[in-house]
């Protein structure tokens, strides 16, 4: 019986709509980042880590070998609005933003992206979400169209 192996680490990045800072609490942002965790598990995608600031998220995992990234993406970005706006009023006008940025990451560079990852919040003292966003897109030659990326 042949065999089918994969391991691609993928980085995801996804804000809330007009990137309204729904997480300055950090009880919910730790409640968010593991429901995440859990919905990339239940994709059958390994997740590496899982953290973000107050306005957006970032994700590491191993994609799955039988489903799509785009699958993976809808299916975590459904269930977690749901989750939040059961979360109490302040969650009722939640929206994740329309589109997402997904970056591959070698096998070597995984550790580098972790600690990147769970030091979001100091990081964004300094810089905001759209100056990271437009940095990350930079370093792996993706070309911005302004005017399709922030909604």
């Amino acid at each position: 019986m042949p065999q089918s192996l994969a391991r691609i680490w993928c980085h995801l990045i996804f804000s809330t709509k007009r990137r309204q800072a729904f997480f300055r609490d950090e009880g919910i942002r730790t409640e968010l980042h593991a429901y995440l965790a859990t919905c990339l598990t239940s994709s059958d995608c390994e997740p590496k880590i899982v953290g973000g600031a107050e306005d957006h998220v970032h994700l590491l995992f191993l994609l799955s070998r039988t489903t799509t990234l785009a699958d993976i993406v809808a299916k975590v970005k459904a269930a977690s609005s749901k989750w939040l706006k059961s979360k109490g009023a302040g969650y009722h006008d939640f929206g994740w933003q329309a589109g997402y940025g997904v970056f591959s990451v070698s096998e070597s560079k995984v550790p580098d992206v972790v600690d990147y990852i769970r030091n979001q919040v100091e990081h964004h003292r300094r810089f905001d979400f759209q100056a990271e966003f437009r940095e990350i897109c930079r370093r792996h030659g993706v070309e911005l169209d302004e005017r399709f990326v922030w909604d």
